[in-house]
């Protein structure tokens, strides 16, 4: 399956995908080797991740192939659905669900979500409004969150 190497303000992503879609993103501390040449299937996520970094993009509009269980992307839906630069706790997101008592199961599909910052799962956070697990780390969580609150597009009225 054809993947490339970028840069962004918080490490190195790793895109993974194919004609069916964008199978993965991930991001890591550790070096890897930048791709010089990017396969036709992942050029737009670069594309668009590029412009999000740059204040640009607010939402993706990618052709998504996660692998998962149906709860998995059932709740990996539910996250797309979080506006850019809004939280929601993993309780409200369990009720969207229609499941009050899953904020477990929903926390576990969260941290399983592989399309870092295309799924949005670093919108979710605690109850209190505290930042909670996020697999790339509670720092770049926090920068995300950040992020999108300075870029969001300010209304006239």
């Amino acid at each position: 399956m054809p993947s490339c190497t970028i840069e962004t303000p918080l490490g190195h992503a790793k895109i993974t995908g194919d004609a069916n879609g964008i199978s993965s993103v991930s991001i890591s501390d550790t070096f890897q080797e930048l791709s010089e040449i990017i396969s036709e299937e992942l050029l737009d996520c670069v594309t668009q991740l590029k412009a999000y970094f740059r204040g640009e993009r607010q939402y993706f509009d990618l052709k998504l192939n996660p692998s998962g269980t149906v709860f998995q992307k059932n709740v990996w839906q539910h996250l797309q659905q979080i506006s850019f630069g809004k939280t929601c706790s993993y309780l409200d997101l369990s009720k969207q669900l229609g499941d009050p008592k899953a904020i477990r199961a929903v926390a576990n599909a969260n941290g399983k979500n592989p399309l870092w910052i295309i799924v949005p799962c670093h919108r979710v956070v605690g109850s209190d409004g505290s930042l909670t697990g996020y697999a790339g780390g509670l720092h770049r969580k926090q920068w995300l969150i950040n992020h999108e609150s300075s870029n969001k597009q300010q209304t006239l009225f």
